[in-house]
């Protein structure tokens, strides 16, 4: 939202009230308290009328300090706020003198000027992260707009923006206005279904406004030297978050917000849908599964979208028996074929659904301000939505899934979530609807994850199109409606970079799009991009998503990416369980990977895999791709992981890619654990491993480990290089019937012991 008219006049009907003087500060133990006037004071005239501020200074966690700002603090309800599960009282150091005071959290630290020229700084040790002075912090008052508390911290020459939620438009978002609101507009557009009001510069440090929403950014857009974030209301808070890399930024968001538990090993397989309207039922089903199996396509799970329940009756939970007389007979079925089964729910409850009158009785759903259930039309007709907030409607709710959990179903995909009323609604616990629109997502999420874990442990996963920030805690979210284009295939591509920048491990998409019927060339290059991300789904909207009604090429692209991602699974897998540890997730923009090269600032059709490997998807007809290698340690050469062929770093390189390959490369001086199997994804990744080394430079040494599908360490040790001579080591844990591979060359199978040592 925008405040001023250019840069000396407001919009008209604002008033505006800069922070001016920190009048008074207050030291304490674990804060700084200021007192903030919005006009110099002079004398004592001066401290009669016009708002202050209360600026609050404290950390949350070592590394990361939190800014809270109050204008009225006891005339509006409190907050809500972003679930911080890792906060702590983190230790921190206060100094002052005449001038200045600063409150010091680990490696970051934040210096208010006493007196005349308000001036907060945030440095990491001697460095300058970001500054708020000169009308930057605000209290505007607008009419029937209604009052806002703004913050503006200031960008660097060369400075960055990223992140922000699952954003479709541009990566780098400078000159973006950004409205943090949850919307169900499709990837073509600038709505999104995930906001997460957290950036990333590439300057090293990020910035989380701890607020619920919604909450307005413009990111060079108002002020082009500052990100400007506002809140209607009458506080503001936030948290700026130190590196000094982008990955030690991620890593403390999480810690802050919550981590991803590992998902299970079978979910990184295929998964194949029924597709959205096309018509289908148990022999449609069958049908694609078993020619998936005849044309030995390997397959890990199975979704039913959204008319395994009868029409106009979503949700009841029920089995339409007209084209699924047996269910619990026909997952079984399914099941004996060795595949998971998935179900798509949403927290919509159909006028016509038999649940629609218990739900009514009891309170269950989100409820006018007369005290009349909210219904709505947009969606399923005279739907309402169960009130989670309400913990019997939220057990309620859970009680049917558990009963589907019973006969057969293994994880839910959790559709919608958005289309939440934020105004004319109450909710059971007293909730600001405004404030519960984004957070509702987040609600859902947890609500359906928590039943998964109560019920099948370290199975638990939803495939979620909706969340808010800390949602990473409920994996597997995927990018929601695109269409059958390369244009949109790019912008998914640019939505799942800056939710992973915003500390969410694990994401997908839809394998050929959404909306619409794929030509050939953009469905075996998007099958190339979905097998080469966390989690692969083919699914559509109004076609089948099965490869032979493409054409006979296609089988063989799936054929060969999905084999190719399940030999690559000891290394994914690995990069996973990572993830839950650090934060940092399996997907990862070029600028966290390699933040000191400036070409890497701005990427957005390449990414990569974990450090080890760089993925380049094809978005043209003719297979042509540019692909920018970084400079890199060592050798600094890369090796394309299919063919062998090795390419110098630091510079960009034209190829073109037959629909059997794509620019994949492995890092230099990187081992990748290879799988021994290629027709599933869970399997013993400890046994019949190959350990792969690339280019790894005399007298050098890289790790690698390998997980089990239990999520404990398997094995875990180091490959050296002393000129010709390698030599493996296996420090924890144990490998079986192992061996290495340089450039291409495998040494003899060690069937057990610690120790491996070849001469290539």
């Amino acid at each position: 939202m925008k405040f001023t008219d250019g840069q000396w006049m407001l919009q008209p009907g604002v008033a505006a009230h800069y922070a001016a003087e920190a009048y008074a500060v207050q030291a304490h133990a674990d804060r700084l308290v200021v007192l903030a006037t919005t006009r110099p004071i002079k004398h004592r005239g001066d401290t009669l009328q016009g708002p202050t501020l209360t600026v609050t200074l404290s950390s949350p966690l070592p590394g990361v300090i939190r800014v809270s700002v109050e204008h009225y603090t006891a005339s509006t309800p409190p907050r809500l706020h972003i679930p911080m599960v890792g906060a702590q009282a983190a230790p921190v150091q206060i100094t002052e003198t005449e001038t200045h005071a600063r409150l010091s959290s680990g490696a970051i630290s934040v210096e208010v000027k006493k007196g005349e020229g308000w001036n907060l700084v945030f440095r990491e040790g001697d460095r300058i992260l970001t500054k708020s002075d000169w009308r930057s912090l605000g209290y505007v008052q607008w009419g029937d707009k209604g009052n806002h508390v703004h913050e503006q911290l200031t960008l660097g020459v060369g400075e960055n923006v990223y992140g922000l939620g699952e954003r479709f438009t541009p990566f780098v978002k400078n000159g973006q206005v950004v409205e943090n609101t949850n919307k169900d507009g499709g990837t073509a557009c600038e709505q999104v279904y995930k906001s997460v009001p957290f950036y990333l510069t590439n300057r090293g440090y990020g910035v989380l406004v701890n607020e619920a929403g919604p909450v307005s950014f413009e990111v060079g857009s108002e002020k082009v030297a500052r990100v400007q974030f506002s809140r209607e209301g009458e506080s503001l808070d936030y948290c700026v978050i130190a590196g000094p890399t982008p990955k030690d930024v991620v890593s403390r968001l999480t810690a802050l917000t919550g981590r991803a538990p590992l998902p299970p090993a079978w979910s990184f397989g295929l998964w194949l849908t029924t597709s959205f309207t096309t018509q289908y039922d148990e022999a449609t089903a069958t049908h694609f599964i078993d020619e998936m199996k005849r044309r030995e396509l390997p397959l890990s799970v199975f979704h039913f979208d959204c008319f395994w329940m009868r029409e106009f009756q979503w949700c009841d939970f029920e089995w339409d028996r007209r084209g699924f007389p047996e269910p619990e007979a026909m997952l079984q079925r399914l099941h004996a074929k060795g595949l998971k089964i998935s179900l798509w729910i949403n927290p919509y409850v159909a006028q016509k659904s038999p649940l629609f009158a218990e739900g009514v009785k009891h309170g269950y759903f989100i409820k006018r301000t007369n005290g009349l259930t909210f219904q709505t039309d947009q969606w399923q007709p005279g739907m309402a939505i169960v009130d989670f907030t309400n913990p019997a409607a939220k057990a309620w709710y859970q009680g049917h899934l558990r009963r589907l959990l019973a006969t057969g179903a293994d994880c839910f995909k959790t559709d919608f979530g958005e289309r939440i009323p934020s105004e004319g609604v109450q909710y059971f616990d007293g909730s600001d609807p405004v404030e519960m629109h984004n957070l509702y997502a987040l609600q859902y999420n947890e609500a359906v994850f928590e039943l998964l874990q109560e019920v099948q442990g370290s199975d638990a996963i939803v495939f979620a199109r909706s969340t808010y920030a800390s949602g990473q805690r409920f994996p597997v979210h995927w990018g929601g409606d695109c269409w059958s284009t390369f244009e949109s295939m790019a912008e998914s591509l640019r939505g799942g970079l800056s939710l992973t920048s915003c500390g969410f491990a694990f994401w997908s998409h839809d394998i050929g799009g959404f909306e619409g019927n794929p030509p050939p060339a953009v469905y075996k290059r998007w099958i190339q991009f979905g097998l080469m991300s966390s989690h692969s789904r083919l699914h559509g909207s109004s076609f089948y998503r099965v490869p032979w009604l493409v054409d006979e090429e296609s089988c063989d692209v799936l054929r060969v990416f999905t084999r190719l991602k399940h030999q690559l699974m000891p290394y994914l897998y690995a990069k996973a369980f990572e993830a839950t540890q650090t934060g940092v997730p399996l997907m990862r923009a070029m600028l966290l990977e390699h933040p000191d090269d400036p070409a890497c600032a701005t990427l957005d059709r390449q990414y990569q895999l974990g450090e080890s490997l760089l993925v380049a998807p094809v978005f043209t007809e003719s297979g042509e791709v540019e692909v920018y290698l970084p400079a890199a340690q060592g050798s600094g050469v890369w090796t394309h992981l299919l063919s062998g062929e090795k390419k110098a770093g630091g510079r960009w390189v034209r190829e073109t890619h037959g629909f059997l390959s794509m620019p994949l490369y492995a890092a230099p001086g990187s081992v990748i654990p290879w799988g021994a199997e290629t027709e599933k994804p869970d399997y013993d990744y400890a046994r019949g491993t190959v350990l792969r080394v690339f280019e790894l430079a005399d007298g050098a040494s890289a790790d690698f480990t390998v997980v089990g599908l239990d999520g404990q360490v398997a094995a875990r040790g180091r490959v050296s290089r002393a000129g010709g001579e390698y030599l493996a080591q296996v420090s924890e844990g144990a490998l079986h019937d192992w061996a290495l591979d340089v450039d291409g060359r495998r040494s003899p199978v060690l069937a057990e012991g610690l120790e491996l040592r070849w001469g290539a």
